[in-house]
């Protein structure tokens, strides 16, 4: 016998609005687009440059847009004078050869002097990062810029070696106004070419790297001559220790 109760009623499904399910679709499609290219685009561009020169870089766009123009002569690291390597090794880099990117110790001291002397900043970046920055990155101490920093070093010394990175950077590196790497500051300043530079005039080209737009390599004033002259002495401790044999035949 029937009880003459009547069935419940199951509550129909909520509607979704139109076109949300393409929305979210089209959002997780440009996020997995985005992943990709991260993962897949700084590997593939350090590749390429492995083998060709970069064609400018984020710094020396933002120079030309400031009116101080762009003098950069790419030159492969046989005609580039060993004097300059061992001058870049000797200022900036003495453990070049031995690390894998990063100098721990000289960070640590690094950070030890900015802490004690806070309106004299020290770097503590190898040459292998100075390199990753000048050819891929902005200039500016952001976190952010520093962790691609360390991405891109990373990657450079997997795929580069040593000889291709320090190639790398003395021909990018500013060295004047608008002035950028070895050919064309050994022409702009000494008036001859990267290959014939002398020991001395490599010297005084590495002595302005700290502040290139500051400094001069050619008539330089009692500070950069005092700097040069220290370089200079450094050189033949990077030369007799073979600090520099990894770029250097």
């Amino acid at each position: 016998m029937a009880s003459g109760k009547k069935p419940r009623a199951v509550p129909a499904a909520r509607a979704r609005p139109a076109g949300s399910g393409g929305f979210w679709r089209t959002v997780r499609r440009i996020l997995g687009v985005l992943v990709l290219v991260l993962l897949i685009g700084p590997p593939l561009l350090v590749l390429v440059y492995r083998f060709a020169p970069p064609p400018a870089t984020i710094l020396m766009l933002e120079r030309v847009v400031q009116g101080r123009g762009m003098d950069y002569r790419w030159r492969p690291i046989s005609r580039i004078s060993p004097a300059l390597v061992q001058a870049a090794v000797a200022a900036e880099d003495a453990r070049f050869c031995d690390h894998h990117g990063f100098d721990i110790d000289a960070m640590e001291k690094a950070m030890a002097h900015n802490d004690r002397r806070p309106n004299k900043i020290r770097g503590g970046s190898t040459i292998s990062q100075q390199t990753a920055k000048n050819v891929f990155l902005w200039p500016d101490r952001s976190y952010v810029r520093k962790g691609l920093e360390a991405y891109y070093t990373v990657l450079i010394e997997a795929i580069w070696g040593k000889r291709r990175i320090m190639e790398t950077y003395l021909n990018v590196v500013e060295m004047g106004p608008g002035v950028y790497g070895a050919e064309a500051a050994a022409q702009r300043y000494f008036h001859t070419s990267a290959a014939s530079l002398t020991r001395a005039q490599a010297a005084g080209l590495v002595a302005v790297l700290p502040s290139p737009l500051k400094w001069k390599a050619a008539n330089p004033g009692p500070y950069v001559q005092k700097r040069t002259r220290k370089i200079d002495g450094r050189m033949g401790v990077v030369r007799d220790d073979g600090l520099a044999e990894c770029v250097i035949d």
